[in-house]
């Protein structure tokens, strides 16, 4: 009778165990697809939008600098923006018509954007020099445009540059400016030529604007 009794005793306090660590095992299942889908939700704090908004320069990953030429045959239809540069005047693109335009897609908080500065004035500097039919423009991207009008007269930039707060010029860009900094160099007609994804240098980017400059 005592051993019956042990093993009768000893069902239900097996039992409890048993459920006992399936519930615990639920709980901690249930946490974990609490935290799984939380994360799903949360913003990758590497995106474009994201380090813009955090403005602290640091893990920024850019483009590497690869220059991309594209055939006149091969250029899609001509690039359409109109827009407030950054001390609010109007601008159309269209009023570049007839000369070759460099933009280029920047941002304060950008590190390699601030890095490329010197050689984006540089250039503007040397086409002034030459005379040739050239515009430069800039698209301050994701940031105030008092904030980007500041870092422009830090770094000494006299060519202009368009505010794009919202983030919806570049969707003009035909997908050409996945990364920022990313500088394009449109055609006679507005049609991109060539690209360099990435933080440009003054040679290369001249080398670019002469290739189109001297197009027929």
């Amino acid at each position: 009778m005592r051993a019956g009794g042990r093993a009768a005793a000893a069902g239900p306090q097996g039992g409890g165990g048993v459920s006992a660590r399936l519930s615990r095992r639920t709980l901690v299942g249930a946490v974990g697809l609490l935290a799984l889908g939380a994360a799903g939700c949360s913003e990758d704090p590497n995106s474009v939008a994201a380090q813009a908004r955090a403005g602290d320069q640091k893990g920024y990953v850019s483009g590497d600098g690869a220059v991309e030429q594209i055939a006149v045959a091969d250029r899609a239809e001509p690039v359409t923006m109109t827009g407030e540069l950054l001390d609010g005047t109007a601008w159309d693109i269209e009023q570049t018509r007839g000369r070759v335009l460099v933009l280029n897609v920047w941002g304060s908080w950008c590190a390699p954007c601030v890095a490329e500065a010197p050689d984006l004035q540089a250039a503007w500097e040397q086409v002034q020099e030459s005379g040739d039919p050239v515009d430069f423009m800039g698209i301050d991207f994701r940031e105030e445009p008092e904030r980007g009008a500041a870092f422009a007269r830090k770094a000494g930039l006299t060519y202009p540059s368009l505010s794009d707060e919202s983030g919806v010029l570049i969707l003009q860009l035909q997908g050409k400016a996945p990364t920022v900094p990313t500088t394009l160099v449109l055609d006679r007609q507005g049609r991109i030529a060539s690209r360099v994804n990435g933080p440009v240098d003054t040679s290369t980017l001249t080398g670019l604007v002469e290739d189109v400059v001297a197009e027929a």
